[in-house]
């Protein structure tokens, strides 16, 4: 991370979790243990709801909204509200995700369900959902004009859908033989690079973005969003275990439809060969090995950079096209660039 991108962050994660701690504060003894399950799955509590002090993680969605805000001439203080909507909305996704799933583990712990059961993770993440929407009001408090906050809200509420969207495409996938590669890429459209894009431009509208510079940065955010997927794609089949903290080939074994997967099941020549190794009843390390040599026949880790390549270049494209000859000094372009270095 750049030092003018570790400044910024220095500078705007206390005060962006302190907006989401409001947010999600809960005021009720009778509902403490409601509440204490969403701060346990935010990292601020442990089982037993005694205070904490985890890893945040990235909160990459909030940042970028901050800087977007920043760029435009905004204040990113007005921003807040915005930053911390998205992030509760980010994590409510991953309570429901990790059901839907039936992942036991985030972040190194246990999750909500696995600990609390179905029903009450439900709840807890219908709860974040809601809260959400109440986290991006506050922009009134923040002296937003009533026109940009309906114009932010416009924009949650979109992305809002298309995270059910590729949910949806996402959970289907898992009963299909066959999925395309066309067909994964609406789904990430979705399930990722939405939140991503509308970060960008919610922070863009309220830091008061000339016309069409939001539509610009939303691309921008898009476009980097699906790239970031990709590259993601890329690490769970050829990360290095001891940076990425998974074991080598993970998205192989589970049977994963990832890009570089799905570009070799497709493959005209090699499909096949790769469709019949995916079908065994049982998958272990031990197979790793064979499935490296066709995934090297279907120069799969070749597409999968290529593609992700593409969507990186088009992200910088539009985010000229916003911020015009600032674009390559600008904030946004040096996180671009963190997301695209990173190994895990």
């Amino acid at each position: 991370m750049g030092r003018d991108m570790k400044q910024f962050s220095e500078q705007w994660l206390p005060p962006l979790e302190a907006e989401m701690r409001a947010v999600l504060a809960g005021n009720e003894p009778s509902t403490a243990a409601h509440y204490g399950m969403i701060h346990y799955h935010m990292g601020w509590v442990d089982a037993d709801f005694r205070p904490v002090a985890l890893p945040a993680g990235k909160r990459l969605r909030p940042l970028l909204c901050l800087m977007a805000c920043q760029e435009v001439g905004g204040d990113p203080a007005q921003a807040l509200p915005a930053a911390a909507a998205l992030e509760i909305l980010h994590n409510f996704s991953l309570v429901h995700d990790d059901i839907e799933d039936g992942d036991k583990q985030r972040r190194h712990r246990p999750t909500v369900w696995a600990i609390w059961g179905v029903p009450q993770a439900i709840n807890a993440g219908d709860a974040m959902f809601a809260l959400a929407f109440a986290a991006l009001q506050r922009l009134s408090l923040r002296a937003v004009p009533a026109e940009t906050v309906l114009g932010a809200l416009r924009i949650f509420t979109e992305t809002c859908v298309a995270l059910t969207e590729g949910q949806h495409l996402d959970i289907s996938f898992e009963q299909r033989a066959c999925v395309s590669v066309e067909e994964y890429m609406r789904m990430i459209q979705g399930k990722t690079a939405a939140l991503i894009g509308a970060s960008v431009a919610i922070g863009g509208l309220v830091g008061g973005a000339a016309p069409g510079v939001d539509a610009s940065l939303r691309r921008f955010g898009q476009s980097i969003g699906l790239a970031f997927q990709i590259q993601d794609d890329i690490l769970g089949v050829w990360g290095d275990p001891a940076v990425t903290g998974k074991a080598a080939g993970a998205d192989i074994l589970r049977r994963k439809k990832s890009l570089p997967l799905l570009h070799a099941l497709n493959h005209p020549v090699h499909g096949d060969a790769f469709r019949s190794f995916f079908s065994q009843s049982e998958l272990t390390s031990d197979d790793l090995p064979a499935a490296m040599e066709l995934l090297a026949r279907t120069a799969s880790h070749e597409y999968a950079t290529q593609q992700m390549n593409a969507l990186y270049m088009a992200g910088l494209e539009a985010l000229r096209a916003a911020l015009g000859d600032r674009a390559e000094s600008s904030l946004l372009w040096s996180a671009a660039q963190w997301l695209m270095q990173r190994q895990m």
